[in-house]
Order: structure tokens, then sequence, then C-alpha cells
């Protein structure tokens, strides 16, 4: 019981982080739309059914039933025809998307707001308004990241050894249990022993697990290992073997199931958590934004795995594209854990700061109906405006980013499919922690 209550608890902590992070979106386009003089009639948090709402100023704000999303409306989203009118009929369904999608951006036209179009603002202040979404979400990310690393820290392998492997057994092979024939490993050969720290290696000074686990993969064959046991320095002398081991990258961190020939000593160090310097926590939180960067242009070929992990009983990898139904699981999930409360706030603000930076790449892909779709949009009718005048030709006027709706349609069929095929894999076969 307690365990379930502790689950609902998480969940409900991450849903209210969640609509933060939208309404902090929505926020930076309301705020600079405003700055712009763009007339924004509403400002919603959630989709479906209303719960709440008041009006201010000619905006109505309101949460909606369904938190996985929110908008804001401003009037103008799109340029009238060509013959200047803002509704017109087609009998071609992909026209009839372009003209329904330019009657909606005048709903709601009231007098007055002839100079209060989102379409008639320069390209840069459009640029800024669809941008100042995501960047939001970007600087809450970098915030709660920097900040809890800064505060809290990383759990972070010393040079102390928390256990000593009987045998050498190669990583490629995943287990753990000694077979007949297995060596002993070189650690346990020289006598090496749980707690003992280990401060130089051949003679080297040695203060972080990176140096001397680089050290230790450079080095096949004999070794001197200078330990701190029992507050009293000693030299252990070892032969290291060659090994299949896991493969670091650039950064030192593991690379899954990738495996190269190195030296191998065979203990396992301890870990502790630090708190890490400013500058460090800026370099965490770029290889952060780095990773997810990779994990978007890598997405469309997770799909076939998250096919098998939702429908065939397939293993749900890792680093497995995760909903907001499976991140609200992870949230419910991090509470149940045996650990200081502590360690469990600092796992939730991280959670919600891979949300957020998530939600900031996401919205900056160059495709309708998202952000960048219309950052795109502003971008290119600049290009296109400052051309003409070089070479002296008419001013081509604003973009149609309307004309572009049934492809913003498409887009948004894929996302749909996507994020449904997620949603089956987050509830029938989540990712966990534990």
């Amino acid at each position: 019981m307690t365990t379930i209550l502790l689950t609902v608890l998480g969940i409900v902590i991450f849903a209210f982080g969640l609509l933060f992070s939208i309404a902090w979106h929505e926020l930076g386009h309301l705020s600079t739309a405003k700055l712009f003089g763009i007339r924004v009639p509403q400002y919603m948090v959630g989709f479906g059914p209303t719960i709440w709402s008041r009006k201010k100023g000619d905006t109505e704000y309101g949460v909606k039933a369904i938190p996985a999303g929110g908008y804001i409306r401003m009037i103008g989203m799109f340029p009238p025809g060509p013959d200047g009118r803002i509704e017109a009929r087609s009998s071609s369904p992909w026209r009839s998307m372009v003209e329904d999608a330019r009657s909606a951006a005048f709903e709601e036209l009231e007098d007055g707001d002839e100079e209060r179009l989102f379409y008639t603002r320069k390209p840069w202040k459009r640029v800024i308004v669809m941008f100042a979404g995501p960047f939001m979400n970007l600087i809450l990310a970098v915030v709660i990241f920097v900040g809890v690393a800064m505060s809290f820290g990383f759990q972070t392998q010393t040079t102390e050894v928390a256990g000593v492997q009987k045998c050498v057994i190669s990583q490629s092979e995943k287990r753990q249990t000694c077979q007949k024939g297995d060596p002993v490993s070189p650690a346990r050969a020289a006598g090496l022993e749980k707690g003992d720290r280990i401060v130089a290696f051949n003679g080297h000074r040695v203060s972080d697990w990176a140096t001397l686990s680089d050290d230790i993969r450079d080095t096949i064959g004999p070794a001197t290992l200078t330990v701190v046991r029992d507050g009293q320095q000693q030299t252990l002398h070892a032969t290291l073997a060659k090994n299949l081991v896991a493969k670091k990258d650039s950064n030192g961190e593991v690379v899954p199931d990738k495996f190269v020939a190195a030296g191998y000593l065979g203990f396992a160090a301890q870990t502790e958590i630090k708190p890490l310097s400013l500058g460090a926590s800026v370099n965490r939180m770029g290889d952060m934004i780095e990773n997810g960067v990779d994990s978007i242009v890598a997405m469309p070929g997770k799909i076939p795995d998250l096919w098998n992990a939702a429908f065939d009983g397939g293993e749900r990898k890792a680093d497995s594209p995760v909903g907001v139904v499976g991140a609200a699981r992870i949230g419910g999930e991090v509470m149940t854990l045996h650990v200081p409360a502590q360690n469990q706030i600092a796992m939730m603000l991280f959670l919600l700061a891979g949300f957020n930076l998530s939600l900031f790449l996401f919205n900056m892909l160059p495709l309708l109906p998202l952000d960048g779709g219309h950052i795109a949009g502003a971008l290119w009718e600049a290009l296109r405006r400052n051309l003409a005048k070089v070479f002296k030709r008419p001013d081509p006027g604003p973009f149609d980013v309307a004309k572009l709706m049934p492809v913003a349609y498409v887009v948004a069929g894929v996302f749909i499919c996507f994020t449904l095929l997620v949603l089956v894999a987050d509830i029938v076969n989540p990712v966990k922690i534990t």
C-alpha cells in the first residue's frame, strides 16, 4: 500500500512539474507577443474541456483537462490569400486545409486588430515570438540542471575499491560467475582488498577514477599499485591482463554494447556523490544537450525496437524514447526507491530538466506545426525580401506559411502515430530505473 501511495505521489509531483513547464513555455510566447503588440485572445495550459479560466485585458487565461500540452492563440498567424480575402472555399481537400488555416488565424478579429496581426510583424520579431517558448524550456532545463549539479552533485566513481573480481571475465560475455578455466584476476592475485584507496599507479599519483581507469587500460603486464589501507600506505605488484572491456567515448562515458581489448585489473570502484563546479556543471549540461540532439537524430531508427517492445514482448532498452506517461511512471518509481529524500528530490529535478530540454530540442525542429517550422518560415521570408532588395525586385510580401499546412497535417499525423506507439510501450513495457 505504501509503495502505491509513493508511486502516485511521484506521478502527481511530475504532473505538476509538467504543467509548470508547459505554462512556462507558453509564457515565453505570450510575453514576447504582447511586447510586440500582437493580440493574444487565449493562453491555455492543457487541451480538451476548460476547467478554469479568467479573462484579463484582451486575453483569456485558463487550464484545460488534459495536461498534454498548451497553446496561445495569436490573431493573424497567416496572411490573407493572394486576392486579399481571409476565407475562400475550394473543392480540393489540400486547398481547403490552407483556407481553413487562414480563416482560423483571423477568428475573433476585432476593430483595430489590423495593426495587431502576427504576420504583419517583421520577420525578426516573429522569430523571437516563436523561439521564446522553447527558449524558456531551455532556460528552465539549464537552471535546474546546473543548480542541482552544483548543490547536490552526481554519483562519481572514486579510486577506492568497492570489491575485487575473483577471475578474469570478458565483459562482452555479460556474466558475473567464474567458470572453470577462468584465470584469477590480477587485482586478487596482487592482494588488493575492499576499502583500499589507490593513490598511485606505476609511481604516478592518481586522484580521480578517470585518470586511474585510463592508466589501467593502457597497461598490459607488470604494474605497481600504491594503496592506502587502514591509514597505512602499501605497495602492491600486479600483472595486468589483456581483456575485452567496455568501450569509452571521447567524454569518458561507456558506449553500450561496444568493447575493446585493453589492460584489466579486476576491481569495482566505489562511488560517491560529489557536487560539481560551475564550469564542470556547464560542461555536463553541454554533454546533455549533445546527447539530446543525437537521440532526436537517432529516433527514427529506434522505431522497430519500440514496436517490438510494445507488441512483441521485446526488450525495452534504457535509451528507448519515453513519453509523458513513461516519464510520469519513472517519477513514481523514483519516490519508491530506498534512498535518502534528497536523492529522490535531485532525481525528480533531473527528470524535469531532461523533459524541458527535450521540449526545447523537439520544438526547434524546422517542421510545422512546431515552433521551429514557424521560425523557418519567418527566416525564409526575411531571406526573400532581402534578396529582392539586393536585386531591386518587387517586395514578395509575407511568406504564406498557410500553404504548408497540408505538410503540417502529415507531420502532425506522423507525430501522433509515434506518440501513440510510445504511449503503448510506456504502458505495457515501460522503461524502469530499478
